[in-house]
């Protein structure tokens, strides 16, 4: 049964955050998913770049747990330029007064008269995919503070999977999420989506997320089509393509540490 859920965040001053038990991913309740993070410091690069900038590739570095717990975020420029800018964003684990997240992202000038107009829809919907519950064992922070329709796979099942997803609790308290926000909540989860070892023997932690925005999301929904590929030792990555209701959005990565539980 779904428990109630807060937002992401609540505002605690300039910068400042208070994590609530919304960002807790499946493993722990101690422990932040990483699309709450990321969708955070997505938000602190949009309130640096501004007007007439829009996010064309998005890279963060976990440097460790993220907790549930309070958080301070910070960007800077780093690249600035008239055309594309490079902007970097950090999270700091505030009670143990150290980087726990750290994002880097080029900005393209948003415009919509690029080389390819038109539409592209998928053959389905959100309507057309269904519920599953996950393992009893699991936190429900996040699972229970994203909206999943499956068409193929889930959390807890092995090979490539394909889900609709969206966010039934806001970023941070008190505001909307914009497109990209929205987008980097939900795309983390590739990973989990296309698991391709049971859970009960293995753990496969995202060391990074690198996402490639062809364009910003349009409507509340997104479809991740994802798979994931391991390697002989102990390397993995997670890859999927997005959708929204006309088309392709981005693609995304992820290097996993793959190791044996126990």
């Amino acid at each position: 049964m779904m428990a109630a859920v807060q937002p992401f965040y609540l505002p605690d001053g300039p910068g400042s955050f208070t994590s609530t038990g919304s960002t807790a991913g499946p493993w722990s309740s101690d422990a932040q998913h990483g699309g709450p993070p990321a969708a955070l410091l997505v938000r602190e690069v949009e309130r640096l770049a501004g007007a007439g900038r829009v996010v064309g590739r998005f890279t963060m570095e976990l440097l460790g747990p993220v907790p549930v717990g309070p958080l301070r975020v910070e960007a800077a420029v780093v690249r600035p330029g008239r055309s594309v800018e490079l902007v970097e964003a950090t999270a700091y684990d505030v009670g143990r007064e150290r980087a726990c997240a750290r994002a880097s992202a080029w900005l393209f000038p948003e415009g919509s008269d690029g080389p390819r107009p038109g539409e592209d829809p998928l053959p389905h919907g959100p309507a057309d995919g269904i519920e599953k519950e996950p393992p009893a064992s699991w936190s429900r922070g996040y699972l229970d503070a994203i909206e999943w329709r499956w068409l193929r796979g889930a959390v807890h099942e092995t090979g490539p999977g394909t889900v609709w997803m969206r966010p039934r609790v806001a970023l941070v308290e008190g505001e909307e999420m914009s497109p990209v926000q929205r987008l980097m909540t939900c795309v983390d989860s590739a990973s989990g989506v296309s698991a391709e070892l049971d859970i009960a023997e293995w753990a496969f932690l995202n060391t990074e997320l690198t996402v490639h925005v062809l364009r910003p999301p349009a409507g509340e929904w997104v479809c991740l089509d994802a798979v994931t590929v391991l390697g002989s030792g102990h390397v993995g990555v997670a890859t999927s393509t997005v959708h929204d209701e006309h088309g392709p959005v981005p693609r995304s990565a992820q290097a996993l540490l793959v190791t044996r539980r126990g």
